[in-house]
């Protein structure tokens, strides 16, 4: 019943011309493998996390939280890799990623 009940769901939000999925589609990964795919979404994730390096640091020496680093992010404009709201745990995961690469 549920899945039924989701597939209405969905189908009515269609018919009311609402737009279903990511806005990015798969674009970027079509033509890839799966392990193809994740890698470029992690290599993705690497360089901004890289670019972002700055601004982290400037954070972190400011004795911020990751939630007050993701507040601050976020107030700035600044995207996550996918284009996202920055939240604690993305910022924990660029901050590794970072220290990793770095």
């Amino acid at each position: 019943m549920i899945s039924a009940r989701t597939k209405a769901a969905l189908a009515a939000a269609k018919a009311r011309g609402k737009k279903l999925g990511s806005p990015k589609g798969a674009e970027h990964l079509r033509g890839l493998g799966n392990a193809e795919a994740v890698a470029a979404i992690k290599e993705k994730a690497d360089r901004r996390a890289g670019d972002l390096q700055g601004i982290m640091g400037e954070l972190m020496a400011a004795g911020m939280s990751l939630r007050g680093m993701a507040d601050e992010l976020n107030r700035r404009g600044i995207l996550t890799a996918r284009g996202g709201a920055w939240y604690p745990t993305s910022v924990k995961r660029s901050l590794e990623r970072v220290a990793v690469g770095g």
